[in-house]
């Protein structure tokens, strides 16, 4: 494979093309699921009928005429490189970000890798004793990511890529209303688009991992929870009443200082998760909730939000 010509059939530069081959060398792919058993897996990861209806379509079928030998290839060696770091739980790319407006096969191509990868990660789950609905509770964050970038007319997917990674990877489970991603001395937090983040269910879930983790993963000692997120902000407390859901869960958390240079842009990610949008003007978004309201006047005010770190013990 030339990856020169390659990178200009992707349309993406030579080095994202050179990564890929680096890290995945001549590693082991796997293929995926038969296409007949794709519905209902499909169905088990939560994925939407109109999203699974697009998968369904750019199947890459032996002599598919969307599949193209460049693609092919960046699947099988994308699949590879994340198989390569099973256990792994930093984020981890796993390919170049594709134009997708280029069909279904190139707007896909790491949800085909992600399926490949179901089998793997839940024997992988299977040897450490992860129960089987911790494990598919786990994977069905596809379905929700795949949701969140149809409502964000594609903006949502290039971040996603590599946050799915770590499910694939059994880097990351879902224990009730939080994720809990493994790695260091301590578990960090990660909350999904899933409900209100009420004291109740975020101290359940924190009992759960509390057991989880000595059980499943006893030679990983973690003394901590800790958490990135413009949720930790401070400046959300001049907005929220006290009582907010919000405002409790930033008090759990002793903050780190902050550095403006740690993290992602704050004002693109309360963008983004708030009203799943990153190009609409600031005067045309909803303002129906108390959360919507403070993202706008801050914005609007010629403020910026902030990506806080923060942690307590277990």
């Amino acid at each position: 494979m030339d990856l020169d010509d390659t990178a200009a059939r992707l349309g993406v530069s030579v080095e994202d093309v050179e990564r890929v081959a680096h890290l995945a060398g001549d590693r082991p792919s796997v293929p995926l699921p038969a296409k007949a058993d794709a519905p209902a897996l499909l169905d088990r990861l939560a994925v939407r009928p109109d999203d699974a209806a697009e998968i369904m379509a750019g199947w890459p079928d032996p002599g598919s005429p969307l599949w193209t030998p460049e693609l092919r290839w960046l699947l099988d060696r994308s699949i590879a490189l994340v198989r390569a770091d099973l256990g792994g739980h930093e984020w981890l790319a796993p390919g170049p970000e594709l134009p997708r407006e280029r069909g279904p096969a190139w707007q896909h191509l790491y949800a085909y890798g992600y399926l490949a990868l179901v089998d793997v990660v839940r024997r992988y789950h299977g040897d450490h004793g992860v129960p089987g609905a911790v494990s598919w509770a786990t994977l069905a964050d596809l379905g929700r990511n795949l949701a969140v970038d149809r409502r964000m007319h594609g903006e949502g997917w290039p971040v996603m890529q590599a946050w799915l990674t770590l499910h694939a990877r059994g880097g990351i489970y879902e224990l009730g209303r939080l994720q809990h991603q493994r790695g260091g001395t301590a578990i960090d937090l990660h909350i999904p688009d899933a409900g209100p983040l009420t004291p109740e269910a975020v101290d359940a879930s924190l009992d759960e991992a509390r057991a989880f983790f000595p059980s499943n993963f006893p030679d990983e000692p973690y003394t901590a929870f800790s958490c990135g997120s413009w949720l930790l902000d401070p400046q959300l407390a001049e907005y929220l009443p006290g009582d907010s859901n919000i405002v409790r869960f930033q008090r759990r958390f002793e903050l780190e200082p902050y550095d403006p240079s740690d993290g992602p842009d704050a004002d693109v990610e309360v963008l983004r998760f708030v009203f799943r949008t990153l190009t609409t003007p600031l005067d045309r978004l909803p303002r129906r909730t108390v959360l919507q309201r403070a993202v706008i006047d801050h914005l609007a005010a010629g403020r910026h939000w902030q990506w806080r770190r923060g942690r307590f013990p277990i």
